[in-house]
């Protein structure tokens, strides 16, 4: 009966970690001497390690050995240093030929981001030092692009810039690595922005909190890209889980995202956006520089993120400070805020003084019909009685921006948010009268979270948990008042929840139309 336990709780701590996994450690206890007891979670400690990562590998189907075999050698060689890179990798002999004996010559990608009317650029990690090549189909020809060359200092990641292409128009590609094919070009397909933004239905899929465990669900990567959304804005808590300051096994968790199909299938063909919140960053709720650590580990994360992804921008580049950014993808200017790194501990310090002041100057200066504009965690304050939001931490700064914008009269502005599990939707009325709209589609995990309805909340949306669900935004620029539609969307396809709003709606009171 004690194997049978032992087995059942090591199960459920691999599977739904330490929460659910509580009663079964405490009849551990009492049956259990203190020397089993740490036996046990020496035991389990070890299956959250390698274990846990190939338990979440196969989450959704077996996958082949080599991948196994490969996943299992990379974390044993991260996992030893906090510091370790996939240099480390790359020095690696039994590493190196592990991957020569099953023909793996990158570790990562394709991914789509920054895309363009002409191109868009393509991010890949190899298995060591290379030269890489994007080859575009092209009206019966192939167009090279590169090669860039991966180093130790990119941590084994290229960014290729495709460009010259048809506005409007998919292509089919495919990346060589030193002359050898790495990806199947029948796999992935990239697609230009239109020449003109005044289309009827312009996507844009957003989302947060994949965590580990969504990455590989094939229903929803398919569902996605079957919207053919031109991007995918994903707002934190991915791939990276609780890894603290062991940037190694921040790397380990971003192979394992690598390695995954539906991934694949979903950041080579969708053009992603990225930025992170707290279990990306260290661990739960932390920010700023967490008690215990330094800054030197706060810029060690942050480089981390950078090299796993394949933003337009990160923050304030030249100091290695935050991973903010603005963008624009078809009718929309996008902005991405860092809720993170520059966190205080006080008052005033979510966005930080110089993250606030470039906010403002960005929104000053945008130019399209709609603004999104995104934070990782929720804008409002009703779910978990506002714990880690902008109410509990920095009242004054939201109230600042939120002021900023109605002074300014600056229309058509969306709210994305995430961190809080679950799906939820609220307005967010102002004395003026004027009301934002928040969008939370926390869910791309389908983690249960926090409560998600409550009669109290009379201006809420809409509410769902534990459910594999993404949101979307369709914009229709013909109209004389711009149109945008949300929409929540299982990974079956069924939609969960739809509004529509006109850019009037958006814009404070006094704003020409």
């Amino acid at each position: 009966m004690m194997k049978q336990f032992k087995l059942l709780y090591m199960k459920l701590l691999i599977k739904y970690r330490i929460l659910i996994a509580l009663p079964f450690l405490f009849l551990l206890l009492v049956l259990n001497s203190k020397a089993q007891e740490q036996k046990l979670h020496q035991e389990l400690s070890k299956a959250l390690s390698v274990d846990g990562s190939l338990y979440l590998l196969n989450m959704w189907g077996e996958q082949p050995v080599s991948k196994k075999e490969v996943l299992t050698l990379a974390y044993e060689i991260l996992a030893k240093d906090k510091n370790c890179t996939y240099a480390d990798l790359a020095r690696n002999t039994e590493f190196q030929e592990l991957c020569r004996k099953h023909n793996i010559v990158h570790l990562g990608g394709p991914m789509l981001g920054n895309v363009t009317r002409d191109g868009a650029k393509v991010w890949v990690r190899t298995v060591k030092p290379s030269k890489v090549e994007v080859r575009v189909k092209s009206d019966l020809q192939e167009l090279v692009f590169g090669p860039v060359n991966s180093t130790l200092e990119s941590d084994l990641t290229a960014v290729v810039p495709v460009s010259g292409l048809k506005s409007g128009t998919s292509y089919p590609y495919s990346v060589y690595i030193d002359g050898v094919e790495a990806v199947n070009s029948n796999k992935f397909v990239l697609t230009t922005l239109p020449e003109s933004e005044n289309i009827p239905d312009f996507r844009i899929a957003v989302g947060t909190c994949f965590h580990r465990w969504g990455l590989g669900n094939h229903d929803q990567a398919k569902q996605i890209v079957s919207e053919k959304p031109m991007a995918m804005l994903l707002g934190g808590d991915i791939a990276a889980q609780d890894r603290e300051n062991h940037t190694g096994l921040h790397r380990v968790d971003y192979l394992l995202r690598d390695m995954m199909p539906a991934w694949q299938h979903l950041s080579g063909t969708v053009p992603v956006y990225a930025t992170w919140d707290d279990h990306d960053y260290f661990n739960n709720d932390k920010s700023g520089i967490p008690e215990g650590f330094n800054d030197a580990d706060r810029q060690a994360v942050c480089k981390v993120f950078r090299q796993a992804w394949n933003n337009p921008s990160y923050g304030i580049e030249e100091v290695n400070k935050g991973l903010f950014f603005r963008t624009r993808i078809g009718p929309a200017d996008v902005i991405m805020l860092d809720g993170r790194f520059f966190r205080a501990g006080v008052k005033g310090s979510f966005l930080g003084d110089e993250q606030t002041k470039w906010l403002e100057k960005q929104l000053l200066d945008c130019k399209g019909p709609f603004i999104i504009l995104s934070c990782g965690t929720m804008w409002s304050d009703y779910v978990s009685k506002g714990k880690d939001s902008w109410g509990v931490n920095d009242p004054e700064g939201r109230e600042r921006l939120f002021s900023f914008i109605e002074k300014n009269r600056i229309g058509g502005v969306i709210l994305i948010s995430g961190d809080r599990h679950g799906a939820r939707g609220f307005r967010i009325p102002r004395p003026s009268g004027f009301s934002f709209y928040e969008f939370e589609s926390a869910s791309l995990g389908g983690r249960s979270g926090p409560e998600v309805t409550n009669p109290a909340w009379d201006t809420q949306l809409y509410g769902f948990s534990g459910i594999y669900a993404f949101g979307e935004f369709s914009f229709n620029t013909t109209m004389s008042d711009p149109e945008v539609t949300f929409r929540l969307i299982k990974d079956d396809g069924t939609v969960l929840h739809k509004i529509r709003l006109t850019r009037s709606q958006l814009t404070p009171p006094g704003q020409k139309k």
